[in-house]
């Protein structure tokens, strides 16, 4: 059972941080013509945001791609994972919050974006983290 839950623990953390790497890499162009591009990103933050004054726009959308990129590299290294993984549930939940009140409940839900709350959330209650550099540290530390 140890093996399946070690197994499981290392797949969702791939997959969290590979769904942030998706989302930024489509924002700063990288996808060539499968990305969304920065311009149109600030749109949409504009438009999930739509309570936030114009000002702001431009820092919810910095600062949200540092963390997912942040975030993104932490999981797959694994570091600090629990504390990334509350992080991520966290700002995936505000996100998740923002659409809801800017489109109502259909588009978060149809994006996943609770449930990719709820698994970085899960994560962070994994009892550890095998194949990580917090594993490393543990095993150092005793």
């Amino acid at each position: 059972m140890e093996r399946y839950q070690n197994t499981a623990t290392l797949l969702l953390r791939f997959a969290l941080a590979m769904g942030f790497l998706s989302a930024v890499s489509s924002r700063l162009g990288l996808l060539g013509s499968h990305s969304s591009g920065w311009e149109n990103f600030l749109v949409y933050v504009g438009k999930v945001n739509s309570f936030a004054p114009e000002g702001a726009v431009l820092i919810l959308a910095i600062a949200s791609t540092i963390f997912e990129a942040g975030f993104a590299i932490l999981l797959l290294i694994g570091y600090q994972i629990r504390w990334i993984s509350l992080g991520a549930s966290t700002l995936t939940l505000a996100f998740a919050l923002a659409m809801t009140y800017s489109f109502g409940l259909k588009d978060p839900l149809d994006y996943s974006v609770f449930t990719f709350s709820a698994a970085a959330f899960l994560l962070s209650t994994a009892p550890k983290y095998p194949w990580s550099i917090d594993e490393l540290i543990l095993k150092r530390e005793n």
